[in-house]
């Protein structure tokens, strides 16, 4: 039987708060430190691997969080969720992003329908108009083929897609599978539509717009800008628009899109990725082919994360390690640093990703918690970013965890041998220097140039960024997130918090204010 259990009531997390840290600086020098390398690492999907060895845990630490997952049921939590249990609690609906990808217990059934069967279908609807749009069976009035696809949508209709493809663009290009470029449209701000319409050929441009419900302010607005700018350019806007939309939305059976993809209601925007939000703009940028190995990669990852043995799962452990070092050690925020260009905007999606579903202070039961939650989460790509805050996360007062992700090869294989090294070998030990640089610090009689070291990573390494490792790395932060969610008896699937906010500008535009909320309306000039 399940149960669900705050935090500070578990005996094994009273128990993990006795146990002494260890002193990092100490276990990651000489020998002892190339042992810990070689020794806490565990494989992941697609010739990926998580290294923890820059982590304050030793045996007894890692003991205790075993136990902690045990008692808190995480690997029955997750069984529980992919069978199709209620575990968004705040909305009273199942959690089934995992089925997009895969079957990972018995068949689901919601509103009289196989769900993986929904989805797979769907998968196939958007593979057969991708087809036709690369092969010019579907073309524009003039005959001629589409060359750019731009996805019009916000938050999880925007953020995960785009990492998606900009991970992605490079290596596509190089193993000729890049079929459109893609574009993307997010912000309210005119200045974000205006922008890339004006640096596209709308003649030759296929529009994907991107709400669940058909109704979000921000999509809708910029859906108009873009209706505009193809009446302006003598086009029919309906033959150049499609919509990824819940079946009982405004938009599902309306004559203003070429075709309609649909999701539900159980899959969460920040989940969403490997649905058809991101499964029409990546099928048309890079083919249906390359969608699947993307989901292939997802899937193995995911079936790791079934495993009970906490020393077996990835997800499991990367995220027993977080809650370790933000209830027991007490850091507020972690670091996402990946050595890799193409990943320069997986960081902004795991913002939302994790901020969004572990940003709660009340548990399950709307019951205020008495321990933290979710850190904040930031980051850009190496080594941009050690010209940028590295200088904090070294020597500042906070002591900031770190998630480090690097591959022994690039995307596309040019490179040139400078110094008696490569840019990619530059890369490599440009991340290897930083692990140990943190961990082990660096002692000066000068206070200005003393490295306290003590500062924990991880790193998930991989041989190359291809669509199974992306889709890989993209299922250890989804599982990461939920376990972490389950340990703190917290719903990771609901967002109650961006509602308020949104309530409050249509009462601007409706000039229904007064305070406050008018003051700053008349500010603004609204």
């Amino acid at each position: 039987m399940i149960t669900w259990n705050n935090l500070d009531t578990i005996p094994a997390y009273q128990e993990l708060c006795k146990v002494a840290p260890v002193r990092l600086a100490e276990a990651m020098t000489g020998e002892g430190g190339a042992d810990r390398v070689r020794k806490y690492s565990v494989p992941m999907a697609a010739g990926l691997s998580y290294n923890y060895a820059a982590k304050q845990v030793d045996e007894e630490v890692l003991g205790a969080l075993a136990k902690l997952a045990e008692e808190t049921q995480l690997a029955e939590k997750f069984e529980a969720l992919y069978n199709g249990e209620v575990i968004n609690t705040g909305e009273k609906r199942m959690v089934l992003h995992h089925m997009t990808r895969g079957q990972l217990g018995g068949a689901v059934v919601a509103d009289g329908v196989d769900k993986r069967s929904f989805y797979v279908e769907q998968q196939r609807k958007i593979a057969e108009l991708a087809h036709k749009v690369h092969n010019g069976e579907i073309t524009n009035a003039a005959g001629e083929k589409f060359t750019t696809v731009v996805q019009i949508g916000i938050g999880g209709s925007d953020l995960g897609p785009r990492a998606m493809y900009l991970a992605l663009e490079n290596w596509a290009k190089v193993n000729n599978t890049f079929k459109m470029e893609a574009r993307f449209i997010s912000n309210v701000d005119p200045d974000d539509a205006a922008a890339v319409l004006h640096t596209i050929d709308v003649a030759h441009s296929l529009f994907v717009l991107v709400s669940k419900s058909g109704t979000t302010l921000e999509t809708l607005t910029n859906e108009s800008f873009v209706k505009d700018a193809l009446r302006n350019a003598g086009l029919d806007p309906s033959k150049h628009m499609i919509a990824v939309t819940s079946e009982t939305s405004p938009l599902a059976k309306s004559e203003d899109y070429l075709a309609a993809f649909f999701m539900d209601d159980y899959i969460g925007g920040r989940f969403s990725s490997t649905s058809g939000v991101g499964g029409a703009v990546l099928s048309l940028a890079f083919g249906p082919e390359v969608f699947a190995q993307f989901l292939e990669g997802a899937a193995e990852e995911d079936k790791l994360a079934r495993n009970k043995d906490m020393y077996t799962n990835p997800a499991m452990l990367d995220a027993l390690i977080g809650v370790y070092e933000r209830n027991v050690l007490g850091y507020q925020n972690t670091a996402v640093l990946p050595y890799s260009q193409a990943l320069n905007r997986f960081p902004a999606h795991l913002q939302q990703l994790d901020m969004e579903s572990n940003g709660k202070s009340v548990n399950r039961f709307g019951e205020p918690v008495e321990y933290v939650t979710g850190p904040v989460i930031f980051g850009e790509p190496g080594t941009n970013g050690q010209h940028s805050f590295y200088q904090l996360l070294h020597q500042g007062t906070d002591i900031i965890p770190l998630q480090f992700v690097g591959f022994k090869e690039s995307q596309m294989g040019r490179d040139v041998v400078i110094q008696d090294s490569t840019s990619q070998q530059k890369l490599c030990a440009n991340v290897v220097a930083q692990i140990v640089a943190f961990a082990c610090g660096k002692a000066d009689e000068n206070r200005n140039k003393n490295f306290q070291g003590g500062r924990p990573s991880s790193i998930i390494v991989g041989g190359q960024l291809t669509p199974q490792a992306l889709g890989a790395l993209l299922s250890h932060f989804e599982n990461k997130v939920m376990f972490q969610g389950f340990v703190w008896n917290i719903n990771s699937f609901d967002q109650e918090g961006v509602q308020l906010g949104k309530v409050l500008a249509k009462k601007v535009l409706a000039h229904d204010t007064d305070g406050a909320l008018k003051a700053y309306s008349e500010l603004l000039h609204i």
